[in-house]
């Protein structure tokens, strides 16, 4: 197949890159804004077309959460309008689409993990783009797959594990949210899980992905120390209402994966076992 990958200069778009060369049966593409500018529809259709895409893999995104709640319209844009076009012009060459979405179209409310057909109700200007994204997606191409994925970190780019390794090395103590719940993913676990998905064949409908195990960010923060063998920064357990920020975060996330286990036969690592490859590599 054609493999058109998104967002190739994010985290998870490096991490497909660097999986590419495993499956050489596919030719791949990949793109950022500088190649080709998702908010355009017409340069899309041109792309798609010109290079014969069979499959896109949708990696590029606003991330900022609390930057999103004050640029609306760009964050729109690219979570929401952009999947859309991208949906539409595969559609017409009968190809499909992987739209990677995330665990704030929910409101964190539940105390049970979340599985694909809970109601969706989220609180950010974030989520409520990434909904719209997915129903865009769904609404445009047949052949579309959506995968939420919850607290994603790699080697690539900023992302929390990078930063509390920083910051544990600077500092003698560091104050981490307690009372947030939810799952760490290495990125390149859920790249994995893509081309699981593309070589077995792509299954319409919404999935979950995330790496096995719940835990705070506060126990996320004490392993990364440990693993990354941080010892002079004592680790502080904040609440959400000690350290306020512009947008609404889930208080539990915890996605479940039956779903995505059971229809491409993957087997998914704790979240701790996938820590310590990624701090293997940044150390």
């Amino acid at each position: 197949m054609k493999i058109l990958i998104t967002g190739g200069n994010g985290q998870l778009g490096n991490e497909v890159h660097l999986l590419a060369d495993t499956y050489p049966q596919h030719t791949y593409f990949f793109t950022d804004i500088q190649e080709l500018d998702i908010c355009n529809e017409q340069a899309i259709n041109d792309y798609v077309n010109e290079h014969e895409i069979d499959l896109i893999v949708n990696c590029a995104a606003y991330t900022a959460v609390d930057q999103a709640e004050d640029n609306v319209d760009l964050c729109d844009k690219l979570n929401h309008i952009a999947p859309g076009y991208l949906a539409n012009a595969i559609q017409k060459r009968g190809g499909s689409i992987i739209q990677i979405s995330t665990d704030y179209v929910f409101n964190g409310k539940s105390y049970l993990p979340y599985v694909e057909t809970n109601v969706t109700c989220p609180e950010s200007v974030y989520g409520n783009t990434k909904l719209a994204g997915e129903k865009a997606v769904m609404s445009n191409c047949e052949q579309a797959m959506v995968i939420r994925t919850s607290w994603l970190y790699s080697t690539f780019g900023n992302n929390f594990v990078k930063t509390m390794m920083r910051l544990g090395k600077e500092r003698d103590k560091l104050g981490v949210i307690f009372d947030q719940v939810g799952t760490p993913t290495y990125a390149r676990d859920l790249a994995l899980a893509i081309f699981a998905a593309i070589n077995k064949g792509i299954v319409p409908g919404i999935y979950h992905f995330s790496n096995e195990g719940v835990c705070s960010w506060y126990d996320f923060t004490v392993a990364i120390h440990r693993i990354a063998n941080i010892k002079n920064c004592k680790i502080l357990p904040l609440h959400t209402a000690d350290y306020p920020t512009k947008a609404v975060r889930p208080h539990y996330s915890v996605l479940d994966k039956t779903k995505i286990k059971e229809t491409f036969h993957i087997e998914i690592p704790h979240w701790e076992e996938s820590l310590k490859q990624c701090i293997a590599l940044l150390d």
